[in-house]
């Protein structure tokens, strides 16, 4: 079930990046929830240290914004679409990938 969550939130990623709007790294993620623009915001358990993205899932439920955590930085990075690893992201529009967020909030 989680690797289903993390395939969609990648996917959506990859959706909005082409058709919609992203934030990438910790700060402009973390930026965007307070700012309660963000649509979704997907980071990863892998960074080091924990401090860096440990808030962000918080922000996340005050807001209700729905949030995923994945195994990966390097998998976030690429679906992304940069050529480095990223501590999160987050869609601030949805593009086509809509219909995908709205799955997730599930």
């Amino acid at each position: 079930m989680a690797d289903e969550t993390a395939e969609k939130a990648f996917q959506a990623i990859e959706m909005a990046k082409s058709s919609g709007k992203i934030r990438k790294g910790a700060n402009e993620a973390t930026k965007a929830l307070e700012r309660g623009i963000a649509k979704l915001v997907v980071y990863a358990k892998d960074v080091q240290p924990q401090e860096v993205v440990m808030h962000i899932p918080l922000i996340a439920k005050e807001h209700n914004i729905p949030c995923i955590a994945v195994e990966s930085k390097e998998e976030l990075g690429t679906a992304a679409g940069i050529g480095r690893p990223t501590a999160a992201v987050a869609i601030v529009e949805e593009g086509e990938a809509k219909k995908l967020i709205d799955e997730l909030r599930k």
